[in-house]
C-alpha cells in the first residue's frame, strides 16, 4: 500500500505542473509528461536468460499454442481462452474449461504480457514459462492429470519430436514439460501489438487526435497513470481492489486475490494491475468480467480508486485515449498452423 499511495502521489504531483500554467497545454509539454509514466514497446518482449528467444522455440511454441491436445479431452487449446482474434482473451465473464466448467476469474489478454511484473490476477506465476505449466493441468480448465501424459501425447508424434529436436538442441532429452512452457512462452514474447500510442511516445504528435491527447492528460492528472503506467500501460505493481471505499460484491465476488497466494492480511482484495494495452478489445473488465461497458469500467476505477467521479466528457475523452492503446496483432501469429497428426500410439482424448 505505501507504495500504491507513493505512485499515486507522484501522479497527482506531476499533474499539478500540468494544471498550473493551463489545461490545453501544448504537445510537447504532454508528451513529456507522459514519457514520465510510458515507454514505447519494444519489437520483442525481453526473455530471461534461461530461455533465450529463438525461431525454433517461436514455431514450435505457435504450434503448441493452437494445439488442443494439450487437453485430457483434447478440444481445449491456450488459444481456446486466449483467443488471438480476440485480443488475446475470448469475450466472456469466465472461460468455459473441461467439462463445461467455469473458472473463477476473468482470462486476461496474452498480448504484451510479458512485460508484466508476474502472471495470473495473483501474481502467482513469476514469468511466462511458468504461467503456461498451470492451465494444462488444471482440473476447471484443460485437466491434464500429469505431465508425463502431456508428453505421452507429443512423443508419439514424429513431427512434434523433430521440433523440440530442433529448438533445444543441447538437451539430450528436449521433448519435456518444462521445453513445452518454454516454447509457448517463446511465441507469446513475440505477440507485442504497438499502436498509434507508441508512434506519439516516440515523438510524433501528431499520431493522436486532440480527443485522445485530451483523455492521455486527464489520464494522468486524474491519477490513472499511479498504477496504470510502463509500457504495457499496467502489469507493473500489485493494487488493493477499494483503495477509497470497498467494491459492492457484485464486481468483485469473493475472491480476495493475492491473499490466497500470500496469506497476508494486508493482501486481501489485492489484484495486480491489468495492462490497458487493447483494453477496449479485451471486455468484460475486472477479475471477474461482471463489467462488460468500458466506460461503466472508467466510471468505478474513478470512483473506488481514486475517489472521484468523472463528468461524461471526461469519460469520453479517457476511452478515446484508451482505445489509441488498440494496436496491430503481429500477422504471423493469427495464421493458424497445420499441426502434425496423431499416430495409433497417441493416447486419446478423454472427455
Amino acid at each position: 500500500m505505501k507504495k500504491l499511495k507513493k505512485a499515486i502521489f507522484g501522479v497527482l504531483a506531476a499533474s499539478v505542473a500540468i494544471t498550473s500554467s493551463s489545461h490545453a497545454i501544448d504537445d510537447k509539454e504532454l508528451l513529456k509528461q507522459a514519457r514520465m509514466y510510458f515507454k514505447p514497446l519494444p519489437e520483442i518482449t525481453p526473455a530471461p536468460s534461461y530461455n533465450p528467444t529463438t525461431p525454433e522455440k517461436v514455431k514450435l511454441g505457435k504450434m503448441l499454442y493452437y494445439d488442443p491436445r494439450l487437453s485430457l479431452s483434447g478440444v481445449i487449446s491456450c488459444n481456446t481462452c486466449h483467443n488471438l482474434s480476440f485480443y488475446g482473451a475470448d469475450d466472456v465473464e469466465t472461460s468455459l474449461g473441461h467439462k463445461f466448467q467455469t473458472g473463477g476469474r476473468n482470462a486476461p489478454t496474452v498480448l504484451n504480457a510479458g512485460f508484466q511484473i508476474a502472471q495470473f490476477w495473483d501474481g502467482r506465476a513469476k514469468d511466462l514459462e511458468e504461467q503456461a505449466k498451470g492451465p494444462i493441468l488444471n482440473p476447471v480448465e484443460m485437466d491434464m492429470p500429469n505431465p508425463d501424459l502431456v508428453i505421452s501425447r507429443l512423443k508419439t508424434i514424429k513431427e512434434y519430436v523433430q521440433l523440440f529436436e530442433k529448438a533445444f538442441p543441447e538437451d539430450k532429452n528436449p521433448v519435456n514439460y518444462d521445453n513445452v512452457a518454454k516454447a509457448i512462452a517463446a511465441f507469446e514474447r513475440t505477440l507485442v501489438t504497438p499502436s498509434r500510442f507508441d508512434e506519439f511516445l516516440k515523438g510524433n504528435t501528431k499520431a493522436l487526435t486532440k480527443k485522445e491527447k485530451e483523455g492521455l492528460y486527464l489520464f494522468m492528472s486524474k491519477g490513472c497513470a499511479g498504477c496504470h503506467q510502463g509500457v504495457a500501460v499496467g502489469g507493473t505493481m500489485f493494487q488493493k481492489m477499494g483503495v477509497v471505499k470497498p467494491y459492492p460484491t457484485g464486481i468483485l465476488g469473493e475472491d480476495l486475490g493475492r491473499y490466497n497466494v500470500t496469506k497476508k492480511e494486508e493482501d486481501k482484495y489485492v489484484f495486480k494491475v491489468p495492462i490497458l494495452r487493447n483494453v477496449t478489445r479485451t471486455y468484460p473488465y475486472f477479475s471477474t468480467g461482471k463489467i462488460w461497458d468500458i466506460r461503466e469500467a472508467v466510471k468505478i476505477m474513478a470512483e473506488y480508486q481514486l475517489g472521484i467521479n468523472l463528468t461524461e466528457d471526461e469519460v469520453d475523452k479517457i476511452v478515446a485515449f484508451l482505445d489509441s492503446l488498440t494496436g496491430k496483432i503481429p500477422e504471423e501469429a493469427l495464421k493458424l498452423p497445420v499441426l502434425p497428426p496423431s499416430t495409433p500410439a497417441t493416447p486419446k482424448p478423454q472427455l
